[in-house]
Formats: structure tokens, C-alpha cells, sequence
């Protein structure tokens, strides 16, 4: 079984991941994601889906360094964590509030569907993929 202090380092990557936007602390992002051909995320519109980590360097450095981006608040709801038996593997799930400001103008998501996958590499945990998904209730 994992122990609170390897869940709690595992938390803090899944929380980092968007909470790095707050100081815009790119060098935690960019610690904390794999840094290869295989990291993915899928957004919720088919335009923004991201292969490999250079893409996803590149679209950072363009949206988030841009001075008229500012990270305002972010909450994530009802995580929900698993590791797997190995202790190589973990995933999540949670609903998630992102807030930021583009020019000072509001924007963001509410209740967006965020889950993930993480590995233990060198000892430390990276995220491998992630997705991002409205509910939709027809």
C-alpha cells in the first residue's frame, strides 16, 4: 500500500499542474510532465490536442509567458486517486474550476472533467497524459 507521504507528493504534482499558472513557475510545469514524445492531453475541443512535450513547451510558452495571460484561481473537486500495485503507475480524477484573466478581461472553465495518468520515473512522479472534458446532459 502506498504510504501518505508518496500520495501526498503524488497530489501535489496533480494540484501543480495547474496551480503552477498562479506565479507562472514554468519551471515546476515543466518538471513535473514527461518530457518525450508520448506526454498527450486531450482538451475538450479536437484543435488543442497536444503530442509530445515540445508541442506542448511551445504552446505554453506562447499562451501562458504572454504578458496579457494571468492565472487567477483554480479549485479541484473531489479527487480521486489510485496507484496501481506496482507503485510505478497512478491516475486521477476530479472535477476542476480554472480561473485566469487575458487582458483583464475573465475567462475559464467550471466543473471541466479532468483526469490523468502519472508514472514514476528517476524516483519522482510525471505526468504521462491528461484530459480535459465538458459533461454534456443531453
Amino acid at each position: 500500500m502506498v504510504s501518505d507521504k508518496e500520495q501526498q507528493e503524488i497530489t501535489q504534482v496533480i494540484r501543480d499542474a495547474i496551480g503552477w499558472a498562479i506565479n507562472k513557475d514554468f519551471d515546476r510545469l515543466y518538471s513535473i510532465v514527461a518530457n518525450d514524445d508520448d506526454f498527450f492531453i486531450f482538451h475538450p475541443d479536437s484543435r488543442s490536442t497536444i503530442h509530445g512535450f515540445e508541442a506542448f513547451k511551445q504552446m505554453a510558452e506562447r499562451a501562458f509567458r504572454n504578458d496579457s495571460f494571468k492565472a487567477t484561481d483554480f479549485v479541484l473537486k473531489e479527487l480521486q486517486l489510485n496507484v496501481s500495485i506496482s507503485e510505478c503507475c497512478a491516475w486521477w480524477a476530479c472535477t476542476l474550476d480554472d480561473h485566469y484573466e487575458w487582458d483583464g478581461a475573465p475567462g475559464g472553465w467550471d466543473d471541466v472533467r479532468w483526469t490523468g495518468t502519472l508514472e514514476k520515473r528517476d524516483d519522482r512522479w510525471v505526468i504521462v497524459q491528461m484530459h480535459f472534458s465538458f459533461p454534456r446532459n443531453d
